[in-house]
């Protein structure tokens, strides 16, 4: 399951921060934005761990065909490109580590509001373009992946990601556009996932100020 999980949303080599304790977060920057373990756990009605946190977008994923690259790598650079003045993507896990359940929390920082509106121009607009990719991930596996877009607005949109042939288990999404920021938040479960990556995307938006 765990390869599963990471499979869907893309940014499963991005590297992690040393175990030997807490990170330090300074307060005024993205990372002090994110909603924390405990706070997610409450929405979620299950207790999460923090797990691998990264500063910045991964390079677009393999994927066929091409124009899917959005949206089979909605936080990578096909989204975010390389003008954003700040970026944290945070992974937490089921506590278990059974890797049943996660959640993805993306913060982008943009120069300003319209390069944000246009990355989340250019998300919409690749979600509504892609109805199924294959994906090759490193080690040249493959596996092929369904995606059904929400109506969006002009500041959030909705979507789900469903692996071909595993049963009621997906990633569902959410994004929304706020000032100079991007955010997004991803639930992977068994189920319907999407009112509680709602939820917490509307929390995680409150919270960020930029």
């Amino acid at each position: 399951m765990p390869c599963l999980i990471l499979a869907g949303i893309g940014w499963w080599f991005w590297p992690q921060q040393p175990t030997s304790g807490p990170p330090h977060i300074a307060a005024g920057t993205v990372q002090a934005d994110l909603l924390g373990p405990d706070s997610v756990s409450r929405v979620a009605g299950t207790t999460v761990v923090a797990g691998a946190q990264s500063n910045r977008p991964h390079d677009p994923l393999t994927v066929s065909p091409s124009g899917c690259a959005v949206a089979a790598g909605p936080t990578t650079q096909s989204v975010y490109g390389q003008v954003w003045t700040a970026f944290v993507s945070a992974t937490y896990k089921d506590a278990g580590a059974t890797g049943a359940y996660t959640v993805n929390q993306v913060i982008g920082v943009f120069p300003d509001s319209e390069k944000a509106d246009a990355a989340f121009s250019t998300l919409t607009k690749g979600l509504n373009a892609c109805p199924s990719s294959t994906r090759t991930d490193q080690d040249g596996r493959t596996s092929k992946w369904m995606y059904k877009a929400q109506p969006s607005t002009q500041v959030a949109v909705a979507w789900t990601a469903a692996q071909d042939g595993n049963a009621d288990w997906a990633c569902s999404h959410q994004a929304r556009v706020n000032g100079t920021s991007l955010v997004q938040v991803s639930v992977c479960q068994a189920g319907d996932g999407q009112p509680t990556a709602a939820k917490l995307a509307d929390k995680l938006t409150r919270k960020v100020s930029r």
